[in-house]
């Protein structure tokens, strides 16, 4: 499925390339191929390529002199995209714990839904969750997937200290706080990993595109893991899917 796009001049060196006002695997699936091509065939002249929902913004080396002709080039590579090119999907385990000393809004959350904070872990669980782009922090994923028995308005008054790795639903999303941050969103759960670190070659080890799974876990295992992350010991489990 090809769409109709846009295409704006950001800044002199840059251009906006936008799909319809929509939250779709369709379009991010298409945007996933057009970055693919166009790293394939910048000759060098593309230094980044920033991704959301439905845009890309198309950092060039230099100055964009012509920008109609720069909008042809990009048109041509779009159209010729291999739509059946197979993108290697992979799924990464997060673990979080559910216990309610971590999990300050998990009661309130409950209570307001009228369901159990059991189904609220089960169902938390449950999906496949696509990482659509990353953003807000560095190392937050926007994630599609939350069951629509999760979705809950975000909170009137933010809170001032959301810790780090704090899982947390807003609105109809869900995700993960990479660091100390205020917020929004209520937190029912606690993962111990690390999701930025700016020492490493790649600090946000997922990417737009992958998958991330929710793994329940104690308060012990948490604690291990936890003591694993410190010691630099732990190993991120992934594996690809079809």
């Amino acid at each position: 499925m090809s769409y109709e796009l846009t295409y704006k001049q950001y800044s002199e060196r840059a251009i906006l390339m936008e799909w319809p006002p929509e939250i779709s695997e369709n379009i991010l699936e298409d945007i996933l191929l057009l970055k693919k091509g166009l790293w394939q065939k910048s000759d060098k002249v593309i230094v980044q390529i920033t991704s959301t929902y439905n845009s890309i913004l198309i950092f060039y080396v230099s100055t964009i002199k012509d920008f109609y002709s720069e909008v042809l080039s990009l048109k041509s590579i779009y159209r010729e995209l291999n739509k059946a090119d197979d993108i290697k999907k992979k799924v990464w385990e997060i673990p979080v714990c559910y216990d309610i000393v971590l999990a300050p809004d998990l009661k309130d959350f409950a209570h307001q839904k009228n369901i159990s904070i059991e189904e609220i872990i089960a169902l938390h669980t449950a999906p496949l969750y696509r990482v659509f782009f990353i953003g807000f922090l560095p190392g937050f994923m926007y994630l599609g997937g939350l069951d629509k028995r999760l979705h809950f308005p975000r909170k009137a008054t933010p809170s001032l200290d959301v810790k780090k790795g704090a899982v947390a639903i807003g609105g109809e999303q869900t995700g993960i706080y990479p660091m100390d941050s205020p917020g929004g969103w209520h937190v029912i759960g606690h993962s111990p990993l690390n999701f930025f670190n700016i020492n490493e070659q790649n600090p946000c080890y997922s990417n737009s595109g992958d998958y991330i799974k929710f793994i329940d876990i104690s308060i012990d295992h948490y604690n291990d893991i936890s003591l694993e992350i410190v010691a630099d010991n732990y190993v991120y489990k992934s594996y690809f899917v079809e």
